[in-house]
C-alpha cells in the first residue's frame, strides 16, 4: 500500500503566492497607466503639430509684424527708451514664436495619433513583460529600460511590427528566465511591488501634469467642437489672419508716415 504525503506549503510560500498575486494586479495597472501615458503623450505631440501648423505659423507671422511695427516707431523717435524697449520686447517674442514653430517640427505626426484596439493590446503585453520596475538589479534595470523606451518609441509610431519584435526578443532572451527558492522570490516580489507602486505614483503625477496643461485643455475645446462639426483651429487662424491684415496696414502707414 503506497501512502501519499501531501508536503505542506511554509509560510514563506504561502505568503510568496499571496505577494505574486498581488504583483500580478500591479502589473495590469501599471501597464494600463505606461499605456495611458504614452497615449497622452502622443496625441498631445500630434496636436501641437497640428496647432503649430494651422495657427501656430500664423501667430510666429503676427509677432513678427508686429516686432517690425515697434521697430519703425522707434526709429522715428530714437530717444525715447519706451519705444525702444517695446521694440525690443516685440523682437524677443516673435524669435520665441517663431522658434515654437520651429521646434515643433514635421516629425511625422501629421495625422491625429489613433492606436487600434490590438495595439494597445499588445503595447500592454509588452509592459508587463519588460518593465523597468520588475528589475532585479541595476544592470537589468538598464536593459528592462532600453526595451521600453524601444517599446514606447514604436507604440507611439504605430508599428505593430517592432512592438512584436520586441516582446519576442525579451520571451526569448536567457534573462527572462526566473531563478528558483521561495525565500529569495519572495524578496524580490516585495521590492518589485514597491518599484510599482513607485511608478504607478509618478505616473499619475505625469497624467495630471500633461491633463492640467494648457495643450490638453485646447485639444479638449477642440475636439468637442469637432464633435459638433466646428473647426476650433479654422476660426483660429481666420481670426489671426484678419490681426495679420491689420497690422500690416498699420505697419504700411506708420513706415510712410513723417518723422516727429
Amino acid at each position: 500500500m503506497t501512502t501519499h504525503i501531501t508536503k505542506k506549503k511554509t509560510p514563506e510560500e504561502h505568503e510568496l503566492e499571496r505577494k505574486e498575486a498581488e504583483l500580478r494586479t500591479l502589473e495590469a495597472t501599471l501597464a494600463d497607466r505606461e499605456l495611458e501615458y504614452a497615449t497622452l503623450q502622443a496625441e498631445l505631440a500630434a496636436f501641437s503639430f497640428q496647432y503649430a501648423r494651422r495657427v501656430g505659423v500664423l501667430y510666429a507671422k503676427l509677432d513678427e509684424l508686429n516686432a517690425q511695427l515697434a521697430e519703425e516707431r522707434a526709429k522715428k523717435k530714437p530717444r525715447d527708451d519706451r519705444l525702444r524697449k517695446e521694440a525690443d520686447e516685440a523682437k524677443a517674442q516673435a524669435k520665441e514664436s517663431a522658434q515654437a514653430v520651429s521646434d515643433s517640427g514635421d516629425d511625422g505626426r501629421k495625422a491625429a495619433f489613433a492606436p487600434s484596439e490590438d495595439l494597445k493590446q499588445l503595447f500592454r503585453e509588452v509592459a508587463k513583460a519588460v518593465h523597468p520596475d520588475l528589475a532585479g538589479d541595476d544592470e537589468e534595470r538598464e536593459r528592462r529600460h532600453r526595451f521600453m523606451a524601444a517599446a514606447n518609441r514604436a507604440y507611439q509610431s504605430g508599428d505593430k511590427a517592432k512592438l512584436e519584435a520586441i516582446l519576442h526578443e525579451w520571451q526569448t532572451s536567457p534573462e527572462a528566465v526566473k531563478g528558483a527558492g521561495p525565500g529569495a522570490e519572495l524578496v524580490r516580489t516585495i521590492r518589485k511591488i514597491a518599484a510599482v507602486g513607485g511608478r504607478l505614483g509618478v505616473l499619475e503625477t505625469e497624467i495630471d501634469a500633461m491633463r492640467g496643461s494648457d495643450v490638453f485643455k485646447l485639444k479638449v475645446k477642440v475636439d468637442e467642437a469637432a464633435a459638433s462639426g466646428v473647426d476650433l483651429l479654422g476660426e483660429m487662424a481666420d481670426a489671426v489672419n484678419r490681426e495679420i491684415a491689420q497690422a500690416r496696414k498699420l505697419l504700411s502707414s506708420v513706415a510712410v508716415a513723417p518723422k516727429r
